[in-house]
């Protein structure tokens, strides 16, 4: 989700007006479980909660819906069945963030990464560790684990345990399930990606309030039947998000592993403080992986300090188009747009 501001000049002054823009991968049904998510966001803004509320509250929401299982607890459980989490949330006036990553045990990761950002004077806790912090901070532990979560584990090791996430290892990982080994004097190779749309996404908020404040959070439960300990792009600071109430902010999904390689929000923002508009930021963003890795998955939301958005992503087989939510005080609730891919 992206909450931005909308200005127009009027008699030599700015008026600015609040907008909330949402990332959703998947089709149009599945699309509307992210509604009540920007509704939460643009509701705390309305009542007069700061850029920073709302995406947290936005992301809050969707954790507890779950959004697609892809979001919170009882999904895309790791090689073991685990669900893990990952959330940051970044403040663009002080540029502090918090962020936590493998996190066990505790259903609020957004909540968590907000705790660090203002009970520590760290950026990132992950693990068992990040899982106790939170569990001092007052915060429930409870089982992640869903029957749907049991049974998505229960079909993967039917299957041999595919897709899998490991290369250069023996038992061969395209057949076998493990524990694997390195494979001795073997050429490093590369094996097929799996991150797609169907085994990950990640609900991604950039806000920018009345007073031009910037905000931005990400909330995901990772890759499915990724190794565990894996740590995606999400809660990466300038990766998975960024904001800069200077500039604007941004937020992406996708292929994580590859995604953080590039930092494409902090990419885009600063390319929009340079003058690029929202759009064509984010075209640059995801050109830039492209060239690297032309068949990643992944694509990106921006808005500026006027308010003005735009989307990208990377045109793959099975993947043509990126949906979005966008909410402001024009409509007044999430209205869906799209963006055809590069």
């Amino acid at each position: 989700m992206l909450v931005s501001s909308h200005s127009s000049h009027q008699d030599s002054h700015v008026l600015v007006t609040s907008r909330i823009v949402s990332i959703c991968f998947r089709r149009l049904a599945q699309c509307l479980t992210v509604l009540s998510c920007g509704a939460a966001a643009w509701s705390a803004l309305r009542s007069g909660g700061s850029a920073l509320d709302a995406v947290e509250e936005g992301c809050a929401r969707c954790q507890a819906e779950q959004c697609d299982g892809t979001v919170g607890y009882g999904g895309s459980p790791d090689e073991s069945g685990e669900t893990t989490l990952d959330a940051m949330i970044i403040d663009g006036d002080t540029m502090q963030a918090g962020a936590v990553g493998d996190l066990r045990r505790i259903k609020d990761a957004i909540g968590v990464a907000r705790a660090v950002m203002e009970h520590t004077e760290h950026t990132l806790l992950v693990g068992e560790s990040a899982s106790v912090f939170a569990e001092n901070m007052g915060f429930i532990a409870e089982d992640l684990t869903t029957n749907r979560s049991v049974n998505i584990l229960s079909q993967w090791l039917k299957g041999n345990c595919q897709p899998n996430y490991r290369k250069n290892v023996f038992p061969d990982p395209s057949r076998s399930c493990g524990p694997y080994k390195p494979r001795a004097a073997a050429r490093p190779s590369e094996r097929a990606r799996h991150a797609t749309a169907r085994s990950h996404d990640t609900i991604g908020m950039v806000a920018l309030d009345r007073d031009g404040h910037a905000a931005a959070a990400t909330s995901t439960n990772g890759l499915a039947h990724k190794v565990p300990g894996r740590v995606g792009d999400s809660p990466i600071v300038g990766a998975g998000a960024y904001a800069d109430s200077s500039a604007g902010g941004a937020a992406a999904t996708g292929d994580g592993d590859i995604m953080m390689r590039f930092l494409p929000s902090f990419l885009a923002v600063e390319l929009m403080r340079a003058g690029a508009d929202p759009s064509a930021a984010c075209e640059a963003a995801i050109s830039r992986i492209r060239r690297h890795y032309s068949g990643f998955f992944g694509a990106i939301i921006c808005a500026n300090t006027t308010g003005h958005y735009g989307a990208a992503c990377n045109k793959v087989p099975g993947f043509s188009q990126f949906h979005y939510m966008v909410s402001d005080s024009e409509s007044g609730s999430p209205l869906l747009k799209s963006v055809d891919c590069i």
